[in-house]
Parts: C-alpha cells; sequence; structure tokens
C-alpha cells in the first residue's frame, strides 16, 4: 500500500476515533427508524467466518418484525471471511431495520491496514484472513474503511449490545482500552438494562445468563465447532426464544 493511502486512511481513522469519543446507532425521529423502535431484536452472535452457519441461522429472522443486530467479529478462524461480510453487507445495504457492532477482529484488521503490519493478530488469525481476501480479490483497504466505520453500540431504553460488555471500567468506549467494549473479559456491571454481548466464547452449545449483571453472553464458540447463538429479545428487554445453529462442518473443516 503506497504510503500516502496510508496516510489517507490512517486521517479517517485519527478524525473517527480522535473527535468522536464512540459511535452508536440510537433512533432518529423519522418513520422508519421509529418504526424499527417498535420491533422486537434478534440479536447474533461472534460468527468468525462460519458463512454456512450464519445462511441457517439467518433462516431464522423475521425481517418485517424484528431488528436483527450482529455483536461482531464477523472474520477470522473460519474459512468463509469474505462471504460473511459481503453476506452482512448485503443484508446491511438492504434491510433498515439491521446493525452491524464492531468486534476486536475487525478493528485487528483495520490496524493491520492502517500500520502496514499486526504481528501478534496475523500470527493468530490473521494471516489466513488476508490471504483469503486477496485470493477473492476483494479490496481490503476498503473493506477495512466500512469496518472502522461500524458503530461499538446498539441501544435503547431496555438494552445495550456491545461486542464485549460494560464492566468497571474508565472509558469503556475507547477502542484501546484493554476492559473497554471490545476487549473486556472482567465480570460485567449491571447499568440498569439488560446487557447482550459476545466476545468470550463459552464452548458450549448454550448462551449464559448472569443474573448479578443482567446480561446475556451469546459468543457460543462458532469457530470452534459449538454453534451460533441468536437470542429473540421484545422491544421491553425480555427474552422470548434462544436459537442454536449447530457449526456447518464446511465452516471449520
Amino acid at each position: 500500500m503506497g504510503l500516502n493511502r496510508r496516510k489517507w486512511l490512517k486521517q479517517i481513522f485519527v478524525t473517527t476515533f480522535g473527535l468522536v469519543i464512540f459511535k452508536d446507532k440510537s433512533f432518529a425521529n423519522n418513520d422508519s427508524e421509529l418504526k424499527n423502535e417498535l420491533m422486537d431484536y434478534f440479536i447474533i452472535g461472534d460468527v468468525h467466518g462460519c458463512y454456512y452457519t450464519l445462511v441457517e441461522i439467518l433462516k431464522k429472522w423475521n425481517s418485517e418484525k424484528e431488528y436483527l443486530i450482529f455483536v461482531g467479529d464477523l472474520i477470522d478462524r473460519g474459512n468463509f471471511s469474505t462471504l460473511v461480510v459481503k453476506k452482512c453487507r448485503e443484508i446491511e445495504q438492504n434491510y433498515n431495520n439491521c446493525i452491524i457492532i464492531k468486534g476486536n477482529h475487525e478493528l485487528e484488521f483495520v490496524e493491520y491496514v492502517i500500520n502496514g503490519e499486526n504481528k501478534n493478530w496475523i500470527e493468530q488469525c490473521g494471516q489466513k484472513t488476508i490471504n483469503e481476501f486477496k485470493k477473492q480479490k476483494i479490496d481490503i483497504e476498503e473493506t477495512s474503511s466500512w469496518f472502522m466505520n461500524l458503530p461499538l453500540k446498539f441501544e435503547t431504553n431496555n438494552i445495550l449490545v456491545t461486542h464485549a460488555g460494560i464492566s468497571e471500567s474508565n472509558n469503556p468506549y475507547n477502542e484501546n482500552n484493554m476492559h473497554g467494549v471490545l476487549w473486556n473479559r472482567k465480570e460485567l456491571k449491571n447499568i440498569g438494562k439488560l446487557q447482550i454481548h459476545g466476545h468470550t466464547p463459552l464452548m458450549k452449545n448454550e448462551p449464559k445468563f448472569n443474573e448479578s449483571s443482567n446480561s446475556w453472553n451469546i459468543d457460543t464458540g462458532s469457530c470452534y465447532g459449538y454453534g451460533i447463538t441468536g437470542i429473540k429479545i421484545s422491544k421491553s428487554g425480555k427474552l422470548k426464544s434462544t436459537i442454536i445453529i449447530n457449526t456447518n462442518e464446511k465452516d471449520i473443516a
């Protein structure tokens, strides 16, 4: 990547994260947004490149009555990060009632593009993802720009959806805060509304509710063979149902 191009991307990064503490999704005063606020929610956990499993769980989404929310970590580890990103972007473009939250793996991708390297991520899982994007001839810089602009939260009066949850930490929306909404592994705090998050794989085919923090962890570990989990939450913040789709072997074999 040329130096001028890298400077341009870095300028966007500084502008985005230097002047705005965090991006969120709140409801504007127009008819379509107000309609969305009256919908129930279908919230999908970490996908991690498991495209064929994602396709199956999306069949459970009622696009006429439910607001679709992804908790982030669309990419890495599974075999089809490019297909997952393509699918999610198509949904985002075609439906007003959908939001994709940024995960730490999307941030890792962005940092690789901006800095020209990201050694830890590349060694863990990033090289496979970068190779896949190159093989499919997908614009890595344009994808990075899309990742960069994903919001860090979705919030209403009754629910808060982030990638890793809110714990006892200053500046939880600082993307470099290891106890913030992209990286947190600490116990969550009770914020007076229901929290839904992913990030920490449970390694079992069952999401976990924490009564003390009033929170759901819905990262069951798709890329480790434990399936993608989605939960349906009413607009008042009550659990309606849990959906678990076993990981398709093609996604991880």
